[in-house]
């Protein structure tokens, strides 16, 4: 979509948000970083950088407020269950939101006026409609170009190729609970040092976050990265998901996809979390069967 604002494709943006978890891969800053350079700053679009926080850092200091991430728990008794995302909320969309008011000359708690927002883009293909969604506040509005213009990730992809920018990486936090096999696999195999962080991040976590620890109130259980609920440099992250085996042609081990990794390289956004409960926003071109058929 920055791509597609700088060449005039959408019309004129007036600026664009990223909120910063302090941990992301050092690709995406790299990307980041050539995207102001090479596209934004050369068309006069401002890029706002928001933080709530260093994710990682929160999580292991006991003085620190922490939003959960949604790990995944092994509890005594055998059984398995999932700790609360709160890590969306408190580092992405918070964020944003407070930027958004400042912007709109109404940082909290000035009141904004009735009628006065900003139009919101979100960049959600066709393959994952189900993940569009409204704001909940009235001084934002989410749009979704890429709906519009019924692109999918394919379309997104090649358009991209086209302009030189084939390798951009996704946004996502280094020990994202959500990240498929592949992703798993790829930080292991090109980037030894940051997998070392997951993984001691991973050990460290295991009782939950300090804060809680600190607090007198560990839990049950044990949290685990991985939805194998092992140490994540133990977990089966070789085995591939069904989806991974269609598109590879393979018949090498398969992982249970009994937890919803459907093997595709997920990234994180603020309004479109894969873990959220999906709904649609009607848009100016209303979708078609023959969309929501392409999308399943």
């Amino acid at each position: 979509m920055a791509l597609l604002a700088a060449e005039g494709a959408l019309g004129r943006i007036d600026g664009m948000v990223f909120a910063d978890t302090g941990w992301e891969p050092r690709a995406v800053y790299a990307h980041l970083e050539r995207l102001e350079r090479e596209v934004l700053k050369p068309v006069g679009i401002p890029l706002h950088r928001v933080s709530s926080g260093n994710i990682r850092n929160d999580a292991l200091n006991p003085a620190s407020r922490f939003a959960t991430i949604p790990l995944y728990v092994k509890n005594p008794d055998g059984g398995n269950g999932m700790l609360r995302r709160q890590c969306t909320g408190q580092y992405k969309v918070k964020p944003i939101k407070e930027k958004v008011r400042e912007l709109l000359g109404a940082p909290y708690p000035i009141r904004i006026p009735r009628g006065v927002y900003v139009e919101q883009w979100i960049g959600i293909s066709l393959d994952e409609v189900h993940r569009a969604k409204d704001s909940d506040v009235a001084y934002m509005r989410n749009r979704h170009p890429l709906l519009e213009m019924r692109w999918t990730r394919d379309d997104c992809i090649d358009f991209l190729k086209s302009r030189g920018w084939g390798t951009t990486p996704k946004s996502a936090c280094l020990g994202c609970t959500y990240h498929s096999n592949a992703q798993w696999r790829a930080l292991r195999d090109t980037s030894p040092d940051e997998w070392a962080d997951v993984v001691a991040f991973d050990h460290a976590i295991r009782a939950g976050n300090a804060r809680a620890n600190a607090a007198g109130n560990p839990l049950l259980g044990e949290a685990f990265l991985h939805r194998s609920r092992v140490p994540l440099d133990q977990a089966p992250i070789n085995r591939l998901t069904r989806a991974e085996q269609a598109v590879l042609n393979t018949t090498a081990p398969l992982w249970s996809d009994a937890e919803g990794d459907d093997g595709f390289e997920t990234g994180c956004s603020p309004w479109s979390c894969r873990a959220d409960n999906a709904h649609l926003e009607v848009i100016e071109h209303p979708l078609t069967q023959d969309d929501f058929d392409q999308a399943a």
